[in-house]
């Protein structure tokens, strides 16, 4: 038996139906004193006036992201001081991603973004019972996932990959390869 990896953040991103929810919960029951913090909570936790990101972005929209993203750091920090290893996931794309690392103090710091193709997204989208793209489309997302995001940390197609065969890889390369300062 391997000893767990050393204590982390890892930031868990990519598109709708890439699988991060899935692949950051095995990982978090996979180490022994772990934390699985949603992003996407704190945006539903906003009742009253929430504003979503749409292809037609609003300054209200990016304001509230920009919130989440405080948010997330500040929380993934927190269970980091408190001897978590944390992960984090969201949809985090284009210079957000480049924010979001920065808004997060404690290191080390893993980025893994999981990039299956397109088919496979739309294939998964299809399975899950419900529909994440209402006014995007798999193809918009993933041409900002591919164009506009920094290259950062690791990044793996898992396009035909399970999500065990996912987590085993994560836990092999990211300690190593998902690095950011």
């Amino acid at each position: 038996m391997t000893s767990p990896p050393p204590q982390a953040i890892v930031v868990i991103t990519g598109i709708q139906a890439a699988g991060k929810s899935t692949i950051a919960q095995l990982l978090a029951e996979r180490l022994p004193r772990s934390v699985h913090v949603r992003g996407d909570l704190f945006r539903r936790m906003v009742i009253g006036g929430r504003a979503d990101m749409t292809p037609q972005l609003t300054e209200e929209a990016v304001r509230q992201l920009r919130l989440r993203h405080r948010l997330t750091a500040v929380t993934c920090d927190e269970y980091f001081t408190e001897g978590f290893t944390v992960l984090a996931q969201d949809v985090v794309l284009g210079a957000n991603l480049t924010e979001l690392v920065q808004l997060i103090r404690h290191r080390p710091l893993l980025v893994v973004v999981l990039a299956p193709r397109p088919t496979a997204v739309a294939a998964r989208e299809a399975a899950r019972g419900k529909n994440a793209y209402n006014e995007w489309t798999v193809e918009l997302l993933d041409a900002g996932l591919r164009n506009d995001t920094p290259r950062l940390g690791l990044w793996l197609d898992t396009s035909d990959q399970t999500p065990e065969q996912t987590v085993e890889e994560i836990l092999a390369r990211a300690w190593t390869e998902a690095v950011v300062n």
